[in-house]
């Protein structure tokens, strides 16, 4: 699919309606601990209904003429997105047993192209360098644009080969409901096999003999409950549950370790997690259970060799909320475990992928992503000091990249930062060198050095410092010109003017600014670099994250004091990051546009409701915005194990009582609400549409300049096809920058 503009020309030829749509009500009361709150708008819940769809239908006509004004602007935007991306691309290629595989884009296709190519040799660790055309002995193993040829939506989900690089286990979802049909592709034919296994769940894998796959299906609530082993070459219905979660709070799923020497099962809720391993040497039997499953254990498995023996890495919070890391006997996991770090006292341990002779640690330290390196020993002294790979700078992410060999003498690290396009480059172990393996390209009349972050602390109301990464144009942003504070590059990092924010001179005009927000699942919201963005900082426009309580980015405490009977933290930080740039004059409320998707839509919910004066306007993507009834019904896919999250309101009363204080849905009012878009998918199983249906609904009724746009074939990420996610992007950037006021800003691309 080629796609040469920002707009749908069929919205042209609709009729432009005279008002927005106003929903019928229909009185529905539902009662809780003898509480009972009447909602008018729960109809909208049949997703089946001709009138529900109809109503959607004049919602996104309403929304289309309440935004016509801004095609040209969203035409701009999404011209300048695709001048800068680099449409005919090449990834890196990573090595995997006896070929170098990579993707390709091309310009006009929505999709990638899945590549491979021999290796020359066993000790063949440089990858190939890749250009436009076609490498010598270059093989198309899947052209995800001729898989999609028809469907209006296309997900490709698994892709997982066996060791030999003949067989490649695939799955694609064409609705965006995440649930995907599997496939098996002969690589030395070309052609599938007739095995096809229908609605299952993200996650299958191949064993590395490409003898089973193993998959997971859900429950009635969409709940992943049960692993199942199939033998490649029969038919679906001979396929063996191996193992069956019947306890709704938990997620079930399988994989396989890097050593290609286990298989894992796992389960997880929110605050707990189980490990069952079967060995390669036998995939036919029972799942053993590696640790005992408690309540309030997280812990997750890697297998090692560790002076010849087989040993599973242990990262757990049995005795520390931020995690440590201990090596155990894999023939005996509950023994004694040995320390694998001495010194952890300031590191938030997230996870460890283990090689032949070195273990690499994800962690956070200061609120940034980190990696460090532990080389391996003998049995006698295993493990070597931690070696951080240090940034050589105060700001930026580092990650583990793709790494799918277990003897390889180098890893594959990603870094970004807010001003800095993303790095790919390979540190070898041996030496500690780094090799740039490639610069994510940004195309067009851009200068990279035209921008400059920082990073301020905000005071809550109850004395917690929260962090803000800012991101903006040095040219836009100075005393002596528009808007913006001349002290945002002073003290970054060192508690320094940085931290108050405040600006050298009263005189600066505030300025435009996107504040942006999540704060749910311990889900650490990094900076990193957009090429789309650059679309709002050349028209003026301050970015910043407010890193709120809720999510990971100081440890597990700034999780813990963001969830359940705290939840209310993670609105308070962010309306207090919202107050702090307004006094300090980085912007002012007519100026100030907040955005957030998912569990950070409720926050944008939550905000609206809350101080509403402080904002101009307010988007939201797939906003879960009627909290409180989705948490009530168990039968809702996701419901149960979000108990752990949010609290269960279904058999608490305080739970309910402090949930029925901030639902957003439930608490509108009769508030001078700022601009309100919510954007959401007709298809999306995570947060359903009916949730921002309902909320522009109420918030129509009392008077709020709300708009709702529902893509009809999408799920939860959106649409599918990369420009059709350009134009989203750019109905949302115009909807801002006319907000903003800088709609009428005309730029370079």
């Amino acid at each position: 699919m080629s796609e040469t503009s920002g707009t749908d020309s069929a919205a042209s030829t609709t009729a432009t309606p005279a008002s927005a749509p106003v929903a019928k009500k229909v009185p529905f009361e539902r009662t809780h601990h003898g509480h009972t709150f009447v909602d008018d708008y729960e109809w909208l819940r049949e997703k089946e209904s001709p009138e529900v769809i109809a109503h959607l239908e004049a919602e996104n006509a309403w929304t289309s003429a309440q935004t016509v004004h801004l095609e040209g602007l969203q035409n701009s935007i999404f011209t300048e997105i695709k001048t800068r991306i680099k449409e005919t691309d090449m990834s890196v290629p990573n090595r995997r047993g006896s070929y170098w595989y990579f993707s390709r884009t091309k310009a006009g296709l929505d999709y990638g192209i899945s590549v491979r190519i021999p290796v020359s040799g066993p000790d063949d660790w440089t990858p190939p360098e890749v250009g436009e055309e076609p490498l010598s002995g270059e093989e198309v193993i899947f052209d995800s644009n001729v898989a999609a040829e028809g469907e209006e939506f296309f997900s490709l989900g698994t892709f997982s080969l066996s060791d030999d690089g003949r067989w490649l286990l695939y799955g694609v979802d064409t609705t965006g409901d995440e649930r995907y049909t599997l496939r098996l592709r002969d690589l030395a034919t070309g052609d599938d096999l007739a095995d096809t296994v229908d609605g299952t769940f993200a996650g299958a894998s191949l064993d590395p003999s490409g003898r089973f796959v193993f998959y997971t299906t859900v429950d009635d609530a969409w709940r992943p409950e049960k692993v199942w082993r199939h033998v490649v070459g029969t038919d679906s219905s001979d396929d063996v549950c191996i193992f069956h979660e019947p306890d709704e709070r938990f997620f079930v799923g399988s994989g396989f370790s890097r050593s290609g020497r286990m298989m894992f099962v796992v389960t997880g809720s929110k605050t707990t997690t189980g490990y069952w391993s079967i060995s390669v040497d036998d995939l036919e039997a029972e799942p053993q259970e590696i640790w005992p499953r408690v309540d309030g254990v997280e812990y997750n498995v890697e297998h090692a060799v560790i002076g010849g023996e087989d040993r599973f890495l242990i990262t757990h919070n049995r005795n520390r909320a931020d995690f440590e890391l201990v090596d155990v006997p894999a023939a005996d996991p509950t023994a004694t475990g040995r320390p694998v770090l001495d010194d952890i006292d300031d590191l938030r341990i997230e996870d460890v992928d283990a090689f032949a002779d070195f273990i690499v640690l994800s962690y956070r330290r200061g609120g940034f992503a980190r990696v460090g390196i532990i080389r391996l020993g003998d049995s006698s002294s295993p493990f070597g000091p931690l070696q951080e790979l240090p940034f050589g700078r105060e700001t930026g992410s580092l990650y583990v990249g793709n790494n799918p060999e277990f003897v390889q003498t180098s890893i594959r690290l990603h870094f970004t930062s807010m001003s800095t396009p993303a790095v790919i480059y390979s540190h070898s172990v041996a030496d500690g060198t780094d090799t740039v393996l490639k610069r994510q390209p940004v195309l067009g009349s851009v200068d990279l050095d035209a921008y400059t972050e920082t990073l301020l602390w905000a005071k809550a109301e109850d004395g917690t410092d929260i962090p803000i990464s800012v991101v903006f144009r040095k040219d836009l942003h100075r005393s002596d010109g528009y808007g913006g504070p001349a002290s945002a590059n002073e003290g970054v990092g060192d508690g320094g003017d940085a931290t108050n924010g405040s600006p050298a001179s009263a005189k600066v005009e505030p300025a435009p600014l996107l504040l942006y927000g999540y704060g749910s699942y311990e889900a650490s919201m990094d900076p990193y670099f957009s090429v789309s963005r650059l679309s709002l900082l050349d028209r003026g426009v301050v970015f910043a994250i407010a890193h709120v309580r809720g999510g990971g980015e100081m440890g597990r405490h700034w999780y813990d004091q963001g969830k359940t009977t705290a939840k209310k933290n993670t609105f308070t930080d962010f309306i207090d990051v919202a107050r702090h740039l307004i006094d300090t004059g980085w912007t002012s409320p007519d100026r100030l546009v907040a955005s957030g998707g998912s569990a950070g839509g409720l926050l944008m919910g939550a905000i609206a409701n809350m101080a509403p004066e402080l904002f101009a306007g307010i988007s939201a993507e797939v906003p879960f915005v009627d909290a409180l009834t989705s948490i009530l019904m168990p039968e809702l896919p996701l419901t149960v194990i979000e108990w752990e999250e949010w609290g269960d309101p279904l058999h608490d009363p305080q739970v309910y009582e402090y949930m029925r204080s901030y639902s957003p849905y439930e608490n509108v009012t009769e508030a001078a609400y700022p601009q309100i878009l919510a954007v959401t998918s007709l298809n999306d199983t995570r947060v359903l549409y009916v949730e921002p249906a309902k909320w522009v609904a109420r918030l129509r009724e009392v008077g709020a300049n709300a708009l709702l746009k529902t893509e009809m074939v999408a799920g939860h990420g959106g649409a599918s096809g990369r420009y059709d996610a350009w134009k989203e992007i750019a109905f949302e950037y115009a909807w801002i920058l006319d907000v903003l006021g800088r709609s009428d800003v005309e730029i370079e691309p």
